[in-house]
């Protein structure tokens, strides 16, 4: 049997947030390590996946009938760029729908960090309750209010990060070569700053960019040093962005007030992760989270039906596919 479509989500996803793929469409809803893929993708118009997973061989597409690859979030990283521009498949992603959801997680870990929420919750289940309600009030913790926020990628989903910590009362500072609404920005009072400088500058800087050859190891041992020791750094961008390693030594020499980390260089992350191994207060302030911050049932309703509605687009009425990455 053929299909039209094959999806690389279960479609319980859609449905538990209510979106109902297509009903015109013929869909196999498979997994990636499915044997039987290639063969799925030889007779299949679109392929539909999730913006998190293993990355797709090239060869799945070889002499296959795919004419769009529509992932249903904003990460196309899965696929090799090159080998999608020599098949002419165009690559599709859906942008904006998790931006509210990100700008919620910055916020909330920020918080979590900055004011020992987790640690505290840590120390309480242990029977230290008065002793560490002393020692937070006497280190006199901060919130969010007057500090200022570094923002690492001023695109859309910056922006989104950007309105949240400012209705908050920071200041915020971005780089960015090109923000997506230089206008907006300047309505939230952002200054644009130089990398070094808005490491050195900020309280919190919050990450916010693709992974690409020049974003990889972007933030390393030169940079984190760079950094207010008290500062907080918030990573729900790509893992490949930060140097692991280097966060790890930084947060166990005191260096770094503290991090939050929701992607990582592999996912899941090895048991030998050096941040994984960090011990006592140095791993009280790492939070963790496992590539989530974008999830929220409204952002995966939206991103779901708007990728839904451009497979419907191109596949059963021939037009030209929307929100095309390359």
């Amino acid at each position: 049997m053929t299909f039209d479509v094959v999806c690389l989500r279960p479609e319980a996803d859609f449905l538990k947030v209510e979106v109902t793929p297509p009903p015109a469409l013929s869909i196999a809803y498979t997994a990636p390590d499915d044997p039987q893929l290639a063969g799925l993708l030889r007779d299949a118009r679109a392929l539909v996946i999730p913006a998190v997973g293993p990355k797709l061989a090239p060869d799945l597409f070889a002499g296959s009938a795919v004419r769009l690859v529509q992932v249903t979030g904003a990460g196309v990283d899965r696929l090799d760029v090159i080998a999608m521009k020599e098949f002419g498949i165009p690559v599709c992603n859906v942008v904006g729908g998790s931006n509210e959801a990100v700008a919620e997680y910055a916020l909330a870990s920020a918080l979590v960090l900055l004011r020992r929420f987790a640690w505290a919750d840590c120390e309480i289940r242990a029977g230290n309750y008065a002793a560490f309600r002393a020692r937070m009030v006497d280190d006199s913790l901060r919130g969010v209010q007057g500090l200022t926020v570094g923002i690492v990628g001023f695109g859309n989903i910056g922006l989104s990060v950007a309105r949240a910590f400012r209705h908050m009362g920071a200041a915020i500072v971005y780089c960015d070569p090109a923000p997506a609404d230089p206008k907006a920005a300047a309505g939230l009072d952002a200054k644009p700053l130089s990398l070094d400088d808005l490491l050195a500058t900020a309280d919190v800087v919050t990450l916010h960019v693709p992974l690409l050859p020049e974003t990889r190891g972007l933030i390393g041992k030169a940079e984190l040093a760079r950094m207010k020791p008290d500062a907080i750094l918030v990573n729900a961008a790509r893992g490949g962005v930060v140097d692991e390693a280097a966060l790890a030594d930084a947060l166990a020499s005191g260096r770094l007030g503290g991090a939050a980390l929701d992607v990582y260089e592999s996912e899941p992350p090895p048991d030998s992760n050096p941040l994984l191994l960090l011990e006592g207060e140095a791993a009280r302030r790492v939070l963790f989270t496992p590539h989530i911050a974008g999830v929220t049932r409204q952002s995966w309703a939206r991103l779901f039906g708007l990728a839904w509605e451009n497979v419907e687009r191109v596949v059963l009425h021939g037009l030209a596919p929307r929100y095309r990455v390359y």
